[in-house]
């Protein structure tokens, strides 16, 4: 007999699996916790170790019966300076530094910088950032095969610290041979969604998924200033995207972030994709046992402007206290989403429904469970899409997604108020309608005599024709 876990939310958690979480102890405690998907980094750790992480996952799904979702966040290309003969330099405000591609260690004067695109592709007076934009540069001259440029926020530099361009969009694909060797290898051992880093254009996200062929879903990192001007064509490809405030931080000013932030949830949630936010929400429990007040506020910021689900990255994956993470994030969503204010905003914000009786079927579920008082809605789903048009309504009862395909309970696990089950098929609706009678009362959603609202296409075992509505009594 498996536990039956419920969630008493409906924004989902991503944690981040590492050092201080890769037990199978530790997994189960962060799942019990409230982790609804796990995040493997790609730009840590051997492959063995992803492998192992994704058999300890698939062995607490398998233990409690509830699809877990895993995120493969692939590492994208990493743009560095090179080496200083030193190991550090100390550059000064106003004075010049040359970035060049001679492979000689550099000096107080000039370093090398082994990406040509960069050279090729920047203009006089564009900004260059250095160490997380720590320092800034101004390019003065492009020379052809080097960048003179003007320091203005000097500071010391190292060797191989990390290169921004934000003003620039680079003729660099967002896949990188080694992100090619990773997917190669995760996608055969059954992720649910690949973090595309670095993404510039809708081509970046196009690609990735012609290489993912249906395996998994692309979620597309916004995290590049080229990325929110190409915002609304890279929703259009993408499967789901994350607001990655780290590198969008570096590169827009900080004042620009969080109009970014409910930004980009906004467009997500007019194309009914998941929307997940990232970065530093709960960054001093890496050392500390609870949150700042200003990262609980951040956290509930999130959870107020209708994110899909909310992240942890070092906390869970390198701190010290991943489980109590974990579990504060829990509390902190939990108590925003039983203030009436978090209702009436989201209600405020409920996206038009687009022109098709899908959509208006979604819609007319909604509001047909609100009138009566519906305690769940029961979403049947070949794909996936019948449950994440119920859910982009936020319906003020949850959501659950049946699904025959165990890789599409995975991927709802993101989605915003879905709580997916793996069931057999059905053939008609009235058998659609018994089967979530039984499982509204099996998974604790409702109790003898409470109404629950069903939606399901017909013909069944088509994907994407939601087209059918019935109200039934428990």
């Amino acid at each position: 007999m498996t536990d039956r876990v419920r969630r008493h939310r409906r924004t989902k958690i991503l944690a981040t699996l590492g050092p201080a979480s890769s037990t199978p102890e530790m997994i189960v405690q962060l799942f019990h916790a409230g982790a609804d998907i796990f995040r493997l980094n790609f730009s840590h750790g051997a492959h063995e170790d992803h492998a192992r992480r994704i058999e300890m996952i698939r062995a607490v799904e398998k233990k409690t019966g509830r699809p877990i979702g895993i995120l493969a966040d692939v590492q994208g290309p990493k743009l560095r300076v090179g080496v200083f003969q030193s190991g550090r330099v100390q550059l000064q405000a106003g004075k010049s530094f040359i970035l060049d591609q001679n492979k000689a260690p550099g000096d107080t004067r000039r370093v090398c910088l082994p990406h040509p695109e960069i050279i090729d592709a920047a203009e006089i007076g564009a900004t260059l950032l250095l160490d997380d934009g720590k320092l800034r540069l101004r390019v003065v001259h492009n020379r052809g095969d080097h960048l003179v440029t003007e320091v203005l926020n000097g500071g010391v530099l190292s060797d191989r610290k990390g290169v921004n361009v934000p003003d620039v969009v680079l003729p660099i694909p967002a896949l990188t041979a080694k992100d090619r060797a990773d997917l190669a290898f995760a996608l055969p051992l059954g992720i649910d969604y690949i973090g595309l880093s670095f993404v510039q254009r809708p081509e970046d996200v196009i690609e990735a998924k012609a290489l993912a062929a249906g395996r998994a879903l692309v979620m597309a990192k916004i995290e590049k200033p080229q990325a929110l001007d190409n915002l609304d064509a890279i929703l259009h490809e993408a499967d789901a995207v994350m607001v990655a405030r780290g590198d969008l931080g570096v590169e827009l000013p900080p004042e620009e972030v969080p109009i970014a932030q409910r930004r980009i949830i906004r467009a997500a949630q007019q194309r009914g994709k998941p929307v997940v936010v990232a970065t530093q929400m709960l960054e001093s429990m890496i050392t500390a046992p609870a949150p700042t007040r200003a990262e609980a506020s951040d956290v509930a910021t999130a959870v107020f402007d209708g994110a899909d689900a909310v992240m942890l990255s070092a906390e869970s994956a390198a701190g010290q206290y991943p489980r109590e993470a974990v579990n504060m994030m829990d509390r902190i969503i939990a108590r925003v989403e039983r203030d009436e204010d978090w209702r009436s905003l989201l209600d405020a914000k409920r996206p038009a429904p687009e022109k098709s009786s899908a959509d208006a079927i979604a819609a007319a579920a909604v509001q047909v469970a609100h009138v009566t008082g519906a305690k769940v809605i029961v979403a049947l789903t070949e794909s996936g899409s019948t449950a994440l048009r119920v859910a982009r309504e936020k319906p003020d009862c949850p959501v659950i997604g049946l699904t025959t395909n165990i890789h599409v309970a995975r991927r709802l696990a993101a989605v915003w108020g879905v709580h997916a089950v793996v069931t057999e098929s059905v053939h008609s609706m009235t058998q659609a309608v018994e089967v979530a009678r039984k499982l509204a009362r099996l998974e604790g959603f409702a109790a003898k005599g409470d109404e629950l609202v069903v939606v399901a296409g017909v013909p069944f075992g088509v994907p994407g024709t939601t087209n059918a509505l019935r109200v039934a009594s428990v």
